[in-house]
């Protein structure tokens, strides 16, 4: 009988070891006052002008960001479609737009700086700015409080 308490009492320290061992990072920073969309872009509304980027959390798992891809000025987007992409040392990802509209602005310094992506990915790394056609758009997003739980949900599944 001791042998088997024992043998659980390894197991279970084993077992809290390696959930340890799989996450040595801290979780990603999730700002407030952000809305996020379930493909990791992150939107900043003010008025009817939103600044969008890439989450913390996906730079984490991009790696070193190499090449970023960025729009035309004065080019529509649409909630949910792609409008360019990051290139990082482990793969190529598509950027969606959180929100629907106009880009009036892109973050030109990132052809000079991509890693702005990894470095600042919520103030310098930022990528477009748009004139928001559909603010009813936002309310299909998450707040920080659901993107946290979403993040930690998607890491414990791999």
């Amino acid at each position: 009988m001791a042998m088997a308490a024992s043998r659980s009492l390894w197991a279970s320290r084993a077992a809290s070891y390696l959930k340890i061992s799989a996450f040595p990072r801290a979780f990603s920073t999730v700002l407030k006052d952000l809305k996020y969309a379930d493909t990791h872009e992150w939107v900043k509304v003010e008025g009817d002008s939103a600044t969008v980027g890439i989450t913390d959390h996906a730079q984490h798992h991009l790696g070193d960001v190499v090449y970023v891809e960025l729009p035309e000025v004065g080019s529509s987007v649409s909630q949910g479609k792609n409008f360019g992409a990051v290139e990082s040392v482990k793969a190529t990802s598509d950027i969606n737009s959180p929100v629907s509209g106009e880009v009036v602005a892109v973050n030109d310094v990132l052809s000079d700086e991509p890693g702005l992506v990894n470095t600042s990915p919520y103030e310098s790394g930022w990528i477009i700015k748009v004139k928001v056609s559909d603010s009813g758009e936002l309310n299909s997003l998450m707040d920080d409080g659901k993107y946290s739980k979403f993040c930690e949900e998607e890491d414990s599944k791999h």
